[in-house]
């Protein structure tokens, strides 16, 4: 038993690394996305390469739920961080050459690189028993942190070490990725053994109560379980609401003559309720259970969602953004291990691949389309209706809890 602790121990640190690294890159990697594209295409291009991954992610989860159940957890994610490396050398090349298509496809294979190390967080609640998942999943999670501090620090070194080389100073960001996707995905190469997916099954074997067993069931069966909907359901809704106020805020305050530097601190606030609290949602997770901690993230994304269009001024929005993004950390954490527990070994990598390519939907859908709510309405209808979306999942969980309960109380009698 020891044994297996230090494994999933091992391998929980190693996602963490290479969530670090992955997230230091994409991060400084985005900072100067709609710069590049707006350099080749015109203004009308600038959003157009994020939303191409974000559509490239949701669309390679489900496949990579496929592939990683035939070759392995640390094969599928090493695989997909080396086609981030290629991702990252077409957008240098296209950067450098003023190749809009070439720099778009490179996109595409990033979208792919991101999906895969995603799913690591599943990798990881996996090979930990059931009373662990929810501090395995926040643990990997917390690597977003390293990525939002450390990310878009490197953008103005590596742009003139860039300069220095000949090259363009944009292309910098687009150095950095590559090289900490290729340090990532020999950190998951050489450090993810044995499979996570091996590891997954001896704990199911321990814990045989933890999970269902038998033949993997479709996944529509699955998701119409309450538990595995429920997890989904705050999942997706988190993701679009957090999403779809996060991608308008600059632009609301830009519309009252806010500066940049500004802008950075309210998202700054943002991105700090997003991951620095990983590990509190996680041991909550494990201690109060998964429901409570996804009724208190989507209670306060209602709050964030009520509380944003109260005032355009820095200090209250930064409050509002963090805690935006602090109920999108409670329901991806909560859902992501409530999600876990309901699946069978040979059930996880499909299924969690199908969650992700929904969540990822899910986050395409925000962007795009608070785009248009807000060109034609505003930022307080954009938040009115998160804040009414994010009422779904606090139903959804109370229910399933009442009939959790009530199925509990009906087993003691019996």
């Amino acid at each position: 038993m020891l044994e297996l602790s230090q494994k999933a121990r091992k391998i929980t640190f190693t996602l963490f690394l290479a969530q670090s690294l992955s997230s230091a890159g994409l991060i400084a990697a985005s900072t100067v996305n709609p710069i590049i594209a707006a350099n080749m295409g015109g203004k009308p291009w600038a959003g157009v390469p994020a939303a191409v991954q974000l559509l490239g992610s949701a669309l390679a989860a489900s496949i990579w739920g496929v592939v990683m159940e035939k070759i392995g957890r640390r094969n599928g994610i090493s695989l997909g961080l080396f086609l981030g490396v290629i991702g990252a050398g077409f957008v240098v090349s296209a950067t450098n050459q003023n190749l809009l298509l070439l720099m778009l496809a490179g996109m595409v294979f990033l979208g792919f690189s991101q999906s895969a190390m995603l799913l690591g967080r599943f990798a990881a609640a996996e090979v930990n028993p059931p009373k662990k998942r929810g501090s395995a999943i926040a643990n990997v999670v917390l690597g977003g942190t390293f990525g939002a501090i450390f990310g878009p620090l490197l953008v103005g070194p590596m742009g003139s070490s860039a300069l220095r080389l000949g090259m363009d100073e944009l292309s910098g960001a687009y150095i950095a990725n590559l090289i900490l996707l290729a340090i990532a995905a020999f950190i998951i190469f050489i450090g993810l053994r044995p499979d996570p997916r091996e590891v997954g099954k001896e704990v199911a074997a321990l814990h045989p109560d933890s999970a269902p067993d038998g033949e993997a069931r479709p996944i529509s069966v699955i998701f119409r379980q309450p538990a595995a909907l429920t997890a989904l359901t705050a999942m997706v809704i988190g993701q679009a609401v957090m999403v779809a106020i996060m991608v308008i805020t600059a632009l609301h305050m830009k519309g009252h003559n806010h500066a940049l530097s500004g802008i950075a601190t309210v998202i700054s606030a943002h991105t700090l309720g997003m991951f620095a609290f990983s590990v509190l949602s996680g041991r909550l997770a494990d201690k109060w259970g998964r429901g409570p901690v996804i009724l208190t993230g989507a209670a306060t994304l209602v709050v964030a969602c009520v509380t944003a269009p109260l005032s355009p001024d820095i200090f209250p929005l930064s409050i509002s953004l963090f805690l935006l993004g602090l109920g999108w950390n409670f329901c991806f954490v909560g859902g992501s291990t409530l999600l876990a527990d309901q699946l069978s070994p040979a059930e996880r990598a499909r299924t969690q691949g199908v969650n992700d390519l929904l969540v990822g939907l899910a986050s395409a859908t925000g962007s795009l389309g608070s785009g248009l709510l807000y060109a034609a309405t505003n930022f307080t209808i954009i938040s009115l209706v998160g804040g009414a979306l994010s009422l779904i999942p606090v139903g959804m969980v109370l229910i399933w809890m009442r009939r959790k309960k009530n199925w509990l109380v009906l087993e003691g009698k019996n």
